[in-house]
């Protein structure tokens, strides 16, 4: 079942900013980068673990990404953290990027902060909005 089938989304974006900055968006990618990345790091370690990732983490990941230009300036790094979680869920409900891709995504990297801004930079690549 994709995610598209468990929970229709039928929510139209003009852009990137309007992805980036929607905040119902960046409450589900809360969760769903946690989730993600302590996967990546129980697979790591080879024992489970839940670990919660830190704002900051996201936030710089967001730049590392090239996607800080596309938010308004003067925004705080929750909210930059925000927007790195908006676009998660969004890839993951519009089937840019599947859970497993995400998790293998995060495990590779050495650091959370290249994970993310790989994986940010796969879905942003992977968007075509018209």
């Amino acid at each position: 079942m994709t995610p598209d089938q468990i929970l229709p989304y039928r929510k139209n974006y003009r852009n990137l900013t309007e992805i980036l900055t929607d905040h119902k968006l960046a409450s589900l990618g809360d969760p769903y980068a946690n989730f993600a990345y302590s996967l990546a790091i129980s697979r790591k370690r080879s024992e489970l673990q839940g670990t919660k990732v830190k704002g900051t983490i996201l936030a710089e990941a967001l730049k590392k990404a090239g996607l800080r230009e596309r938010l308004p300036s003067g925004m705080s790094r929750h909210t930059l953290a925000d927007a790195a979680e908006a676009l998660l869920a969004y890839g993951w409900l519009k089937n840019h990027i599947t859970l497993t891709e995400t998790v293998n995504i995060l495990g590779k990297a050495d650091d959370p902060t290249e994970g993310f801004s790989q994986l940010l930079t796969t879905i942003k690549n992977r968007i075509k909005l018209s």
